[in-house]
């Protein structure tokens, strides 16, 4: 798979999220219980699904084909070439500061590139998950190049972040991605229950870290990226569960910004296996 994602990514851009925006509708399509979460995800949000769905699906297909681009690009020929930046102050006024960067973006846009980016600037330690099938992992390794590293979402894997904060150092985050049984807490996403981790705030308690909230939003045609950057400069509340909150109004707020580019067929409500069962939206809020 590596050696077709090398072949793939010498193709244009434009042509590999062409054909992405094609097989994203060809999923939505062919598979019901995908179709059926990501319109339920949109109407719990407040979006008309008929109107956006078949956009979201799109955006999604061109999310995974333009993976071998994004991350086997290299140099003037990469992804990361083909990205403005907005916002850049926030990152430059916390780097004069000395105090380390906590990057916290949505599955929205082209987060993989939004990551390279920033690892242009100094150091980025990003989590991942050891996939189950070996093969992907090759895949994942793929996003270790110069600056950015990367550590798996394990005890173990935690240590790194700390040190790269207290540093100085960046780390980048998906706080939209479910947690495991006992790493999150019940806070209300888009006005429903959703387990979320509470791992930012504990980074940003134990260092001082800056929060930055960062989108890539994908231009049309294969025109690149617009890397969208702002400061939360909000004092997370002490309680686990507001500090969770106030995360997750954050991302609603970029997923506004850029609807139709959001992962709208996670499984963003699902209860992880020993956690305890989503309480009601009153208990949340």
């Amino acid at each position: 798979m590596p050696r077709l994602f090398r072949a793939l990514s010498k193709l244009p851009l434009g042509l590999l999220q062409a054909a992405g925006g094609w097989l994203g509708l060809l999923v939505y399509l062919a598979s019901p219980t995908y179709r059926r979460r990501l319109r339920e995800n949109l109407a719990q949000a407040g979006y008309a699904p008929d109107r956006l769905a078949l956009a979201a699906a799109r955006e999604a297909g061109r999310m995974a084909a333009e993976l071998p681009f994004v991350l086997f690009r290299e140099g003037s020929r990469s992804a990361a070439a083909r990205v403005r930046v907005v916002g850049l102050e926030c990152v430059e006024q916390t780097r004069r500061e000395g105090r380390g960067m906590l990057f916290v973006t949505p599955h929205l846009g082209c987060f993989e590139v939004a990551a390279q980016v920033a690892a242009t600037w100094g150091p980025l330690t990003v989590l991942y998950r050891p996939p189950r099938k070996r093969w992907l992992d090759a895949l994942v390794q793929a996003r270790a190049r110069g600056q950015l590293r990367i550590t798996p979402a394990t005890v173990a894997g935690m240590r790194p972040l700390l040190r790269a904060l207290r540093a100085g150092e960046s780390v980048g985050l998906l706080p939209d991605q479910a947690p495991g049984a006992g790493e999150g807490v019940w806070a209300p996403f888009f006005g429903r229950p959703a387990y979320t981790m509470t791992l930012p705030a504990r980074l940003v308690s134990l260092t001082q870290a800056r929060i930055v909230l960062a989108y890539g939003e994908r231009l049309p045609r294969g025109r690149g990226y617009v890397l969208h950057l702002s400061p939360l400069d909000a004092v997370l509340p002490d309680d686990p569960v507001a500090a969770a909150a106030r995360i997750n109004s954050a991302m609603e707020d970029l997923i506004r910004v850029c609807p139709a580019q959001y992962l709208w067929g996670y499984n963003r409500y699902k209860t992880p296996g020993g956690a305890p069962p989503a309480p009601t939206l009153e208990a949340t809020s």
